[in-house]
């Protein structure tokens, strides 16, 4: 970090309350690791919280609740050492939803999604009870915007048109996987650009 971020101008850092992975098992590493090391390293350097972006993310899938989106983001915060995390992002989707960078099929599989872990407990949390966690975080000061991670064209457009409709903060920022080879995320974002531009 001392050479991107203090010598070379580089200022988003991204992690996540997961990171590092592998944690756990037995090994040394733990979850929010990374974020203490982050935070530990901008008070020993002195950097000003006004000098970076930080992206951090929550623990996707069957973690995301509102209770959860609450509590796990005020220990990123202490784990960072700040008092407001710039974007704060889903890891993955609250409900399910194919994933191609864990080498998974890109293909609907009506069995996982109808799975015990899915559907037990009442279902996945709702987009609106999502996007109504992420507006009081917002509305607290705690975040400035947020955003998916390993999400997909339909996830973003739920989660934007369901903001608008709840009169909320839509979120900003998507972040998948990028390739000049596979480029079936890029596909995605473009259509739902596409339909953005239809719908608003």
């Amino acid at each position: 970090m001392d050479e991107a971020i203090l010598k070379n101008g580089v200022n988003l850092l991204d992690t996540a309350e997961q990171y590092p992975i592998p944690s756990g098992a037995g090994g040394p590493a733990r979850e929010g690791d990374t974020e203490l090391v982050i935070g530990k390293w901008m008070r020993a350097r002195n950097v000003p919280r006004r000098d970076v972006v930080i992206a951090t993310k929550i623990t996707g899938g069957r973690n995301v609740t509102p209770r959860n989106i609450k509590k796990d983001c005020e220990d990123s915060l202490k784990r960072l050492g700040t008092d407001y995390i710039d974007v704060y992002q889903l890891h993955w989707p609250q409900r399910y939803s194919p994933q191609a960078n864990w080498g998974q099929s890109l293909k609907y599989n009506i069995e996982n999604d109808n799975s015990p872990y899915w559907r037990g407990g009442g279902g996945p949390t709702s987009f609106e009870d999502l996007c109504l966690a992420m507006e009081g975080l917002i509305q607290e000061g705690k975040i400035r915007g947020w955003g998916l991670c390993n999400d997909n064209a339909y996830g973003l457009t739920a989660c934007t048109r369901t903001a608008k409709a709840l009169g909320v903060t839509p979120p900003c920022s998507i972040q998948g996987d990028f390739s000049l080879i596979d480029r079936k995320v890029c596909m995605c974002v473009c259509i739902f650009y596409r339909i953005l531009s239809v719908l608003f």
